[in-house]
Parts: structure tokens; sequence; C-alpha cells
């Protein structure tokens, strides 16, 4: 609620109270407001409109709900009126104050500052001693700073007028920023904030030692591996799982999905896409066409768990159970055998067509391999379910036409597993353990292909893949 006569002076109001009729008349510029002591309804210059509880009188003061002010003062006033209760903040006139929210998150050896804006508003990032200011080309912020640990890149994070100032740690070493477009006029500004390189060994006595070897050189792609899809599940109004504390499936998804490109394309230079690159909803098999549609050589999903036995824990990978087609699979024609089709402006091309549902069965042994290579690298790194892997005929996989796997990091309903999956050491740890797999499992194809039997250290010998 909200007394009559603090309003009065902001919106140059005139309140007049009747005391014989028990009413109030509000005026501004000739318009009027009439309202009556224990009735929800009020006159708006002529037209009535609803308020979410009667006005009240509260010693000499009449408190009228804040939606009167967007409800009833707002369409006999010249300037746009525009209340954030969330956020306490009211706006009037033609002010630019886009809505702010502040995100931080570890991915290895730097912390990455999402600014994330409606509507967009242009942006500028400097640097000045202990500190990064990302100034905004407003009137005002409406801003939020998500909640996060302080760590010696990124110390704090603080707003203020139309400035987020990012305070820096002792291991601060440089940074890179990009401003980007995003749904429905919005816009973002990413912040990668990197680590100083550490600094190395005094230099040592002369010694009649050998020398030690040098580290081992950063893995390139071999011409095998070129593209990997990475599907954060869910997004948009579908949220996914929602953990007891708040936790959603959607935001460990994207966050993780997100720490994996970034360590593949450092670690390995592969070309990563995201079937999202934020919170908007994308269909099923809309996800695994970003991967066909792009060649994709590896599909990966992304989900967390979730059981009404709040005890049950750990992750678990599945792959799909094709023994549910029964013989439709060997009824495929071989793969590179398609029609020769011809093609606008001369020549054939051939086209090799197969339905939607059977295009991940050919590759279900492949994707096995990849499924165990995940469960072999997450092994002592977090906890695994009984079952680590499961197949199962799961529609986020049926339409990939390349090896493709689903990964369900842990349970958001076990109230332990979602406080781990919130952080952002969990996150990282499940991020390197995938990314060590997609490792493994590209040499194991390097293998394959050239006809070598491979073996691992848990399961034996495996059986030699055919050639793709």
């Amino acid at each position: 609620m909200v007394a009559l006569d603090d309003l009065a002076p902001i919106f140059q109001l005139t309140v007049r109270e009747d005391a014989l009729a028990g009413g109030l008349t509000v005026s501004h510029r000739g318009k009027t407001i009439v309202l009556t002591p224990d009735q929800g309804l009020a006159s708006v210059n002529g037209r009535l409109i609803s308020l979410s509880v009667p006005p009240v009188r509260d010693g000499k003061r009449w408190l009228v709900p804040i939606q009167f002010v967007t409800r009833a003062i707002a369409p006999i006033y010249e300037s746009r009126i525009e209340l954030r209760p969330a956020s306490r903040l009211l706006i009037v006139g033609d002010l630019r104050v886009p809505r702010v929210v502040v995100r931080h998150e570890l991915l290895g050896s730097q912390a990455r500052v999402t600014i994330e804006m409606t509507p967009a508003a242009p942006a500028t990032v400097t640097q000045e001693p202990g500190r990064l200011l990302v100034k905004l080309d407003a009137d005002a912020i409406d801003a939020s700073v998500q909640p996060f640990t302080s760590q010696d890149i990124v110390q704090s994070i603080r707003t203020a007028d139309t400035t987020v100032t990012l305070d820096l740690g002792p291991r601060f070493g440089s940074f890179r920023s990009s401003t980007l477009a995003s749904e429905a006029g919005g816009g973002r500004v990413v912040v990668d904030v990197l680590a100083a390189p550490e600094a190395g060994p005094a230099q040592p006595a002369p010694s009649t030692q050998p020398r030690p070897e040098a580290p081992p050189p950063v893995v390139t792609a071999p011409p095998g591996m070129r593209t990997i899809v990475i599907d954060p599940g869910h997004g948009g109004q579908d949220a996914g799982v929602h953990g007891a504390s708040g936790t959603l499936e959607k935001d460990v998804t994207i966050s993780v999905a997100r720490r994996v490109k970034a360590a593949i394309e450092g670690r390995i230079g592969l070309r990563v896409l995201l079937t999202r690159n934020g919170d908007q909803a994308v269909a099923s098999d809309d996800r695994a066409s970003v991967a066909n549609n792009n060649k994709a050589d590896l599909f990966l999903s992304l989900h967390a768990n979730a059981s009404l036995q709040h005890q049950l824990k750990g992750a678990e990978v599945f792959y799909l159970d094709a023994d549910s087609y029964g013989e439709e699979p060997k009824k495929l024609p071989p793969a590179g055998a398609g029609e020769r089709l011809p093609v606008v402006g001369g020549g054939t091309r051939e086209i090799e067509l197969i339905p939607w549902e059977l295009a991940q069965t050919r590759y279900v042994e492949q994707s096995g391999l990849l499924a165990r290579d995940i469960e072999e690298q997450m092994r002592g790194r977090v906890l695994l379910a009984p079952l680590p892997i499961e197949q199962a005929p799961l529609r986020a996989l049926v339409g990939a036409s390349m090896p493709a796997v689903l990964v369900e990091m842990g349970f958001l309903s076990n109230p332990e597993q979602e406080q781990q999956l919130a952080s952002s050491d969990y996150q990282n740890t499940i991020a390197q353990a995938l990314v060590d797999a997609i490792v493994h499992f590209r040499d194991d194809l390097e293998r394959a292909r050239a006809g070598l039997a491979y073996q691992t250290s848990a399961a034996g010998r495996r059986p030699r893949l055919p050639e793709r």
C-alpha cells in the first residue's frame, strides 16, 4: 500500500475527501479518479477499473494499493508510467531503463561475466586499476546480480547508476569482451576475464641431469572429427526438473554446455555448436536437426535427473536402444548407397533418404563406445548411478545421424546433488570429464578407421567398429 499524500506531489494530484459521501476524489488537470472506501472499484475519468484491495484510512492518511499508480493514475497522466514492483522502481516519462541481469561462471582458468539487457543498450567496457567497468548508454539500469562465490579472478560485482563494476582479484591477467543481440530485442555483453599465467619456477643451477621433457602440445583435431553439437536440455518455459532449493535443470544444462564448448575449442580446436545459446525453447527434433544440418560428427545431450525417491543420486549415460525397432534397421541401404538425382545447374548429387526414426540406428555401436568413454572418464571424479550406462529409445537421440548420447549429470531431486549441480566446481568437473571422453572417443575412432584393435583399462578389449 502507498499513501495518497505521498503520490500527490510526485504526480501533481489534488486529493479531496467528501466527508458526507465518504468518498475520495483525485484529480489531475481536469481528469478525475473517484474512490469509495471498502470498494475495490474506482472510476477513472468515467471508466470503471478494479483494484486488488479497496482504499483504507490509516489515521489521517488514505492508503491505496501500489497498482493504483498504473491502473488509475497512468490513464489520466500525460507521461508514460511504468512500475516495477520487484525492483521497487517507478519510471515516469520516456526514460531508457533496461532490465539488466548479471551472471558469473567459472570456466577453468577464466571467469565469464554475462550481462543480459532488455531492451538492448550500447555498452562500452573499460579497464581501470583493480576493476573493469561496463557502462551502458541508458538513463538508469534496473539491475540484479546473480549470487556467486568470490574467487581470485573476479572478487565481486557491483552495479550503480548505469555501470556494472567487476572488482578484479590477484590472478587477473587480461580480458576480452563481445556484444551480441538476443531474442525479443534484448542484448548481451559477455566479458571473459582471463587469469594471469603462473610464474615459472626459478632458473635451476647447472646440472648434469637430463632436462625434463617439454609439456605435451595442444591436441589438434584430426580430419575425421570436425564438428560437435552440444544440446543443453530444456529451455524457455520448459524449465525441466526443479530442485527443492530452486535450481532449474535448464540453467544447469546451459552452464555446463558453455563450459564444455569453451574447453573443447580451447584444448582440441574443434568447431562446437550449441542447440540453444540462451534461455529459449527448442523442439526435441530440432535439436538433432542442428547436428544433422551442420554435419556434426558427435551429438551430446545434457540433462539432470529426478526421482520420487529423493535418496537416488549419481550420473548416468544413455544411448539408443535399437532393439525396439525390430528388423527395420536391417532394411536400410548401406552407407553411401543413395540415389543420384539431378540438381539445378546440371550434374547430379547423391541423396540418401533415411526415415527420421531410424537415423541413429546406424550409429548405435559407436554411440555405445562414446557412452563407455564418458562413463570411464566420470568414474572417480563424480558419483555414478548403480547402472551408469543404459540404453533407451530416447526421442532426443533417434534423429541424430552421428554418434549420440544423453548424459544425466545427477539428480536434482536429491538435496545433496542439487547443491553439487548448482556449484561451479561440480560443473567444471563434469565438463572436464566430458572433454577427456571426447578426446578418447576421437582416438578410438581413428584407431578403428586404421583397422587397429584397442583396449580399455576397465572393460578389456572392445569390438572393432566399422568404418564410417
